[in-house]
C-alpha cells in the first residue's frame, strides 16, 4: 500500500508534506552538522534560530494579519519533529518562542501586538515564557510573583525558575498575581529584558539542553505598563493553560524527532557492526528490539498527530488528548533512545556518537510543560469526571 492509498484522515496532505520537507532540509543543512558542537561547547545558536524565522518558523501559528504563517498544531508538530531530528534542544527553544508569540497574537490588544509581534515574527526579538517559580512547579496556580497596580503601571516583584533563554532573550511573557490566591488571580504581562529591576540568575548547569541557556528571571519592583498586559486581569492562568496544550504537543514532537534520529542511527550502526562474524542487525534479538522501537514510535506519533488536530479544531477533549500524547511521546522517546544506546554498546556512551546527546536532551521532556505524572492526573480527572 502506498501513502496515496490511505484514507485522507490517516495521511498527511501535500501541503503538510511540503512543510515537513522544508523543515527537514533546513535541519539537514543548518542544524544536524553543528548540533554536537553546540552541545559540547554550550553554544546558543542565535544566528541559526533567526534563519529558522526566515522560513516562518518563529510564528508558526501566529495569524497572517500579524505577520505569521497561521498554520495548525499538526503542522507545528511536523516542524518541531523535523528540527529535533538534528537537535531537540534547539527545536524546543523555538517551540517556546512560538508559544509566547502566539499568546501575544491571540490574546493581546492591538497596541501590544503592534509593539512586539513584528520583531518576534522575524526573531529580531526572541521571547521566553515565564510560569514556573522556585516554589510552584506543577502547582502553577500557586505562583507568588506579585504585580501591584500603580496608576498606568504594575509594580512586579518575584522570581521565575527554569526559564529557557533567560538573560539572552529580549521579551518575557510572564504570569503574575494581580488578585486573589489561586488561578483566578493570575494575569499575563509582557516584560522586557532592559526594564529597570529585571535581572537573571546564574546559568543552570544542566544534564542536557546545552544549546540554550536556562536561568532564573528575577523581578525587583519592575514597573510594567498596564498596556503590556495580555488579556484581561485574572485571565492569565487560562491563557497559560491554553498555551500549554500546544507546548505539550511540541515537546512531544521533539521527543519523536529525537527518537527517530536515534532509531535510524541504531539501524545503521547494527548493519555495520559485526560480532561473531555476523552483522548485529542479523541477530533476531536486534531485529526484535528495532521492531519494538519502530512500533512504539509510530503509535506515539499517531496519537500526537490526532491530538494536534483536536487542538487546532478546539475540540472539547483537546486538553485530555494533548496530555495523553505528551505523556506517551516523551516516555516513548526516552525509551527508544535508551534502547538505541544499548544497541550501540560502549560506543553509545561516547560523545563521538550522537546517541548520548539525545539521551540527555530527551530526559527533561517528561518533566517540562507539566510532568508526566501531572499528565496522568489530567487524563484521570477527565475520565472520572461526572
Amino acid at each position: 500500500m502506498t501513502q496515496f492509498d490511505l484514507a485522507p484522515q490517516f495521511d498527511l496532505t501535500d501541503d503538510q508534506r511540503e512543510i515537513q520537507d522544508l523543515a527537514r532540509k533546513f535541519t539537514a543543512d543548518r542544524i544536524t552538522p553543528f548540533a554536537g558542537e553546540w552541545d559540547e561547547k554550550h553554544i546558543f545558536p542565535r544566528d541559526t534560530i533567526k534563519e529558522a524565522a526566515e522560513l516562518g518558523f518563529a510564528a508558526i501559528y501566529v495569524s497572517e494579519e500579524s505577520g505569521g504563517i497561521n498554520l495548525g498544531r499538526l503542522e507545528a508538530a511536523l516542524i518541531m519533529e523535523a528540527m529535533a531530528y538534528g537537535c531537540p534542544s534547539t527545536s524546543a527553544f523555538i517551540s517556546i518562542h512560538n508559544m509566547a508569540a502566539w499568546m501575544i497574537d491571540r490574546f493581546g490588544s492591538a497596541e501590544v501586538k503592534a509593539k512586539y509581534l513584528p520583531d518576534l515574527v522575524s526573531m529580531e526579538t526572541i521571547a521566553s515564557y515565564c510560569l514556573t517559580e522556585p516554589g510552584s512547579g506543577s502547582d502553577a496556580a500557586a505562583l507568588r510573583t506579585r504585580a501591584v497596580r500603580d496608576g498606568d503601571h504594575y509594580v512586579v516583584t518575584g522570581t521565575k525558575q527554569f526559564i529557557s533563554g533567560a538573560g539572552e532573550n529580549d521579551v518575557y511573557v510572564t504570569m503574575v498575581r494581580t488578585g486573589e490566591d489561586g488561578p483566578k488571580g493570575i494575569s499575563c504581562l509582557v516584560i522586557e529584558k532592559d526594564m529597570p529591576g529585571v535581572s537573571f540568575g546564574a546559568n543552570e548547569r544542566k544534564l542536557g539542553w546545552h544549546s540554550q541557556p536556562t536561568r532564573q528571571v528575577i523581578l525587583e519592583e519592575v514597573r510594567v505598563p498596564v498596556a503590556n498586559r495580555v488579556g484581561g486581569e485574572g485571565e492569565g492562568f487560562r491563557i497559560a493553560m491554553m498555551g500549554l496544550d500546544g507546548g505539550r504537543l511540541n515537546i512531544g514532537a521533539c521527543s519523536l524527532g529525537g527518537a527517530q534520529r536515534c532509531l535510524d542511527e541504531a539501524i545503521g550502526y547494527t548493519r555495520d557492526r559485526k560480532q561473531f562474524g555476523t552483522a548485529i542487525s542479523d541477530f533476531q534479538n536486534t531485529q526484535f528490539m528495532l521492531a519494538d522501537m519502530a512500533t512504539d514510535l509510530e503509535a506515539a506519533r499517531a496519537l500526537l498527530y490526532m491530538a494536534a488536530a483536536k487542538v487546532t479544531a478546539n475540540a472539547p477533549d483537546k486538553t485530555k488528548f494533548a496530555a495523553m500524547a505528551k505523556r506517551l511521546a516523551t516516555d516513548t522517546g526516552s525509551a527508544v533512545v535508551d534502547r538505541a544506546l544499548q544497541l550501540h554498546g560502549g560506543y553509545g556512551y561516547l560523545m563521538d556518537y550522537p546517541i548520548e546527546r539525545f539521551w540527555r536532551d530527551l530526559r527533561v521532556h517528561s518533566i517540562l510543560e507539566g510532568t508526566n505524572q501531572v499528565m496522568r492526573m489530567i487524563v484521570g480527572r477527565e475520565l472520572t469526571r461526572q
